[in-house]
């Protein structure tokens, strides 16, 4: 049986760690607001010249993200690197590389159309009707409080018509203003159910943490910081890194709001997934 060590301050365990990966939503970001603790945190672990990358599973582009971080009053100069599967989608849409060599130029976009960062600057043309789509794509659900069988009957008409769902980010659930919500993974989950084929971009896939990691002398002390046992625990045992779960956040209602984290729902959890966080603390705090 893997260790769980419950923690209530990052400062116990910084000087472990040359190099920190930690997630944007649910780590930092509630989808309305950066946690101030965990940027207070985050400023203390580069002054110790320690090297901190962003990570993230969201839609959004990296601009997007450094915008949010400025409207914050965050210090951009604490980060080594930021990458987004937004990003990293956009530039597989640009390049039409391997999956998206041929999955066409007109797409339906399913739930939220605030959002159309990745499309940006390319030859994509958004449609009215998924009869007219090459794929159906999804950013994020249109409201707060959505459940899958709002998108089912969109879903079955797409696979009948054998679309591909495109999608950044594998998360089956996000933070929206605040409120733990459904996400773009879990109807993409919904969908290679009912027998369609999806094209997602992000954790726990290793290439995206390598990448971010790239030009970065990490002397293999690298601990990814991460609310998602299924994508940032996941990926941290896929490459043998350290990992630290936040108990606050996508598991919140399974782990439970306390301060000291519940190690044993926590490797519960964890063992559901095959994959353990060295770690568990129930928010980012110094």
């Amino acid at each position: 049986m893997n260790m769980i060590k419950p923690i209530v301050n990052f400062s116990k365990i910084a000087s472990d760690y040359n190099t920190f990966v930690v997630g944007f939503n649910g780590v930092l970001y509630d989808g309305e607001k950066v946690f101030n603790d965990a940027i207070k945190c985050l400023k203390n672990i580069s002054s110790m010249g320690k090297k901190i990358v962003i990570v993230s599973n969201s839609h959004l582009r990296v601009a997007e993200v450094v915008k949010i971080l400025q409207e914050n009053h965050v210090d951009l100069n604490i980060f080594s690197n930021i990458v987004t599967a937004g990003e990293i989608l956009h530039y597989k849409l640009k390049y039409a590389q391997n999956e998206f060599e041929a999955i066409g130029t007109k797409y339906y976009h399913l739930g939220s159309r605030q959002n159309k960062g990745v499309f940006s600057g390319l030859n994509f043309e958004e449609v009215a009707r998924i009869e007219e789509a090459h794929f159906i794509y999804m950013s994020e659900i249109s409201t707060p409080d959505d459940v899958i069988e709002k998108y089912r009957p969109y879903l079955v008409q797409a696979v009948n018509l054998g679309l591909p769902f495109v999608c950044a980010g594998n998360d089956t659930s996000c933070f929206i203003g605040g409120k733990l919500s459904l996400s773009s993974g879990a109807v993409a989950e919904s969908y290679a159910i009912l027998g369609g084929r999806i094209i997602t971009v992000g954790k726990p896939d290793v290439r995206i943490m390598q990448y971010a990691l790239e030009g970065i002398s990490t002397d293999e002390s690298v601990v990814v910081v991460g609310d998602n046992v299924a994508t940032d625990i996941k990926a941290a045992s896929l490459l043998g890194f350290d990992s630290i779960l936040i108990s606050k956040g996508r598991h919140v209602n399974f782990l439970g709001e306390g301060y000291i984290p519940d190690v044993a729902k926590t490797r519960e959890l964890s063992n559901s997934y095959d994959v353990s966080p060295g770690c568990v603390i129930s928010a980012m705090r110094w």
